[in-house]
């Protein structure tokens, strides 16, 4: 499986390509940061964050999207300019038909040092180990990016096969409740 990850930031954007199995060391592919200048147009920063996030998913064809999920933030601020550049890397896994999944900042700790209340230096440092770097990824956004990319290979392949299993079990329900009632007379 091949992921791209997305740390959503509006002056900086960190972006990791990582491909694995879960319950196997995962292979860097490639990392970058897309930096929009603070001082421009949001619409401008904006659309510079989608075309270039458009022109990585087109670039290296991920099966699917990993993004952080915005948390609250004491500066309102940060935290909308951190939503709308969301929203885009949301929308550009999307619009290539591919499944985006969404995880906490605690979920991609978890999963990447055991500990959802690591540091930047944890992360980056585990992210560096785990898909054995000589060098850690710099700067801290793209570490994130790529720890994002490990959560998802290692929990989203979990999470869909769980959801997929209860989709069954809802469509199986469901067509149980509607041979009771053919039983009962109520549905012809």
């Amino acid at each position: 499986m091949r992921v791209l990850g997305i740390d959503p930031g509006l002056t900086r954007c960190g972006v990791g390509v990582v491909e694995g199995v879960p319950g196997r060391p995962c292979k860097l592919v490639a990392y970058y940061v897309v930096y929009t200048e603070p001082t421009d147009d949001i619409a401008l920063r904006l659309l510079h964050l989608d075309s270039s996030l458009a022109d990585l998913v087109a670039e290296h064809k991920p099966d699917s999207v990993a993004v952080e999920r915005v948390f609250s933030q004491h500066n309102v601020r940060t935290v909308m300019g951190t939503a709308q550049a969301s929203a885009v890397a949301i929308l550009s896994g999307s619009r290539a038909g591919l499944p985006v999944q969404t995880y906490t900042p605690s979920e991609v700790k978890a999963a990447v040092t055991g500990s959802g209340t690591a540091g930047k230096a944890q992360i980056t440092a585990m992210v560096t180990r785990l898909l054995s770097l000589d060098e850690p990824p710099r700067p801290a956004d793209a570490a994130d990016a790529l720890a994002l990319a490990i959560c998802h290979i290692w929990r989203g392949g979990t999470r869909a096969r769980i959801e997929a299993a209860a989709a069954r079990a809802n469509k199986i329900a469901a067509a149980q409740r509607t041979a009771q009632r053919r039983l009962k007379g109520e549905v012809r």
